[in-house]
């Protein structure tokens, strides 16, 4: 049996490479991934922690985390969609679309 404490090591790391990417990269879809990745860190915690106090708490949790990523992934993916369109490039520091 594995411990808690490797998983929520392991959770930290990605997390971690995760905040890395959102803050180092330029490009909007490796920055989705890295969102996506700081999630997924999120959901092994939970069910690391839910494993650990045997509780189902933690992965009613994960569902929700779930559901937003599905919904960041939807609307986000849209967004970018329409400003590869538009701009026709991928790099977050050429879109300035919000600018007035």
């Amino acid at each position: 049996m594995v411990p808690t404490s490797y998983f929520l090591i392991l959770s930290a790391l990605l997390f971690t490479i995760g905040t890395l990417g959102v803050l180092v990269r330029r490009n909007v879809l490796i920055i989705f991934m890295s969102v996506e990745m700081m999630l997924n860190a999120v959901n092994l915690s939970f069910a690391a922690l839910a494993r650990h106090f045997l509780d189902l708490n933690g992965q009613i949790f994960m569902l929700m985390v779930m559901v937003v990523a599905a919904a960041e992934v939807a609307v986000g993916l849209a967004i970018v969609m329409a400003v590869i369109r538009n701009k026709d490039t991928t790099n977050i520091e050429d879109v300035n679309l919000l600018k007035g």
